[in-house]
C-alpha cells in the first residue's frame, strides 16, 4: 500500500512540474492581491503592518481556490480518475494522496512566498517565525477542504464559481484561528498559542474526514471522463 501510494505521489507532483503555469499563475494572484493593499489602503505603513497577518491569509486563501479545480478534473477528463477507482487501493487513499500533492505543489509554495510578499506590507522580520508556522498548521486544512469541494463540483458548469461558494465559508476557522496565531504581538501572551493548537486541531479534523467525503462526493459522480 505505501509502495503504491508513494508512486501515485510521484505522478502528482510529475504533473504538477510538468503544468509550471498554473503555479504561476497561482503565485501571481498572491501578488496581485497583496501589491493591491498598499495602493488602497495609503501609504501608512503602521497600518499596513497592523494588518499584514490578516492579509496574507485571506491572500494565500483566495489563490489556493485557483489551484483546486486541478485536483481531480485532469484525471476525470482524461478517464484516469476511474480507473483509479476500480484499483485496489481505496477511493478514500487517493483522495488523501492528493490532497498531499496539491500542498505541496499549491499550499506550500504560497506559504513560503508569505514573508517576501509581507515585504510589501510593512510585516516585521520578526514576525515571519510565527507567520509561516502558522500557515503550515493550516495547510493541511486548505488543501483537505478544498478537495471535498473540487469533488462535490466535478464536472459541472462553472465549477471554479460554485469552488468558491462552497470552500470559502468552510475556509472561516481556519482563517480566525489562522490569523490569531499569525499575531505576535496579542494582546494575551498565551492567544497565539491557543490560536495554533485550535488550528492544528482543525487540520487534523479536516485531513480525517475530507477523504471519505471527497471520496462520496467522486463515487456520486462515478469517474466518467466528460467530453
Amino acid at each position: 500500500m505505501m509502495a503504491t501510494m508513494a508512486a501515485l505521489l510521484r505522478r502528482e507532483l510529475a504533473l504538477a512540474m510538468r503544468d509550471a503555469s498554473a503555479l504561476g499563475t497561482v503565485l501571481g494572484f498572491d501578488l496581485i492581491v497583496v501589491s493591491l493593499l498598499p495602493l488602497g489602503l495609503g501609504p501608512d505603513t503602521a497600518l499596513l503592518a497592523r494588518i499584514a497577518p490578516g492579509a496574507l491569509w485571506i491572500a494565500l486563501l483566495l489563490s489556493a481556490l485557483l489551484s483546486l479545480n486541478r485536483v481531480f478534473e485532469a484525471d476525470h477528463r482524461d478517464g484516469s480518475l476511474a480507473v483509479l477507482m476500480t484499483a485496489p487501493m481505496p477511493l478514500e487513499v487517493v483522495v488523501l494522496v492528493k490532497m498531499a500533492a496539491h500542498g505541496l505543489t499549491a499550499a506550500l509554495p504560497l506559504v513560503l512566498v508569505a514573508p517576501l510578499l509581507g515585504l510589501l506590507l510593512n510585516l516585521p522580520p520578526s514576525a515571519n517565525g510565527t507567520l509561516i508556522g502558522a500557515m503550515l498548521a493550516g495547510a493541511p486544512a486548505i488543501s483537505a477542504i478544498g478537495a471535498v469541494g473540487a469533488a462535490l463540483t466535478l464536472a459541472t458548469r462553472k465549477g471554479g464559481v460554485l469552488i468558491s461558494l462552497l470552500v470559502l465559508p468552510l475556509y472561516v476557522p481556519t482563517l480566525v484561528f489562522g490569523v490569531a496565531a499569525s499575531d505576535a504581538t496579542g494582546p494575551a501572551p498565551g492567544s497565539t498559542v491557543q490560536a495554533l493548537l485550535f488550528l492544528g486541531a482543525i487540520s487534523l479534523a479536516s485531513v480525517v474526514v475530507a477523504p471519505f467525503a471527497a471520496a462520496a462526493a467522486l463515487r456520486v459522480h462515478g469517474g466518467a471522463g466528460g467530453a
